[in-house]
């Protein structure tokens, strides 16, 4: 009897958990979700666009600039002031020349802000700058 229990012991297989297909897995999962995740470029500001008939897509390397209905600007999700405005594009063109901006403005922001602000990007060396709108539905 005392041979019989020793011998069932030794046939037993212990139970273990693998490791390496768990971590696999989620290796696998983890590049799944960085290659489907998209990155949007925000302005830190939440506006509402006003609609246009006529739009066109600008490339995703453009530097959005956001302007508040009481005239902050944003940019990259900072709050900056106006008058620094033009020194911080200038730095960006330097670094990444035909840079284009696209102001996204709010529609209730008056038209006296969005065209200070297109002025100190041009006078930042920005040739191409374009305002922000929804596509209005037909």
């Amino acid at each position: 009897m005392f041979d019989s229990v020793r011998s069932r012991r030794k046939n037993k297989a212990q139970a273990e958990i693998r490791m390496a297909p768990l971590i696999d897995m989620v290796f696998i999962l983890l590049i799944f979700f960085l290659v489907t995740t998209s990155f949007v470029a925000e302005t830190g500001i939440t506006v509402e666009k006003p609609q246009a008939r006529s739009s066109e897509v600008l490339d995703k390397e453009s530097l959005m600039v956001g302007i508040g209905p009481t005239g902050q600007v944003y940019v990259e999700g900072r709050r900056v002031s106006m008058f620094s405005l033009r020194s911080l594009v200038r730095n960006k063109v330097n670094v990444r020349p035909g840079l284009g901006v696209v102001l996204v403005a709010d529609k209730a922001t008056p038209a006296d802000y969005v065209v200070r602000a297109m002025d100190e990007i041009q006078l930042g060396g920005v040739e191409r700058v374009a305002l922000a709108a929804r596509q209005e539905n037909p």
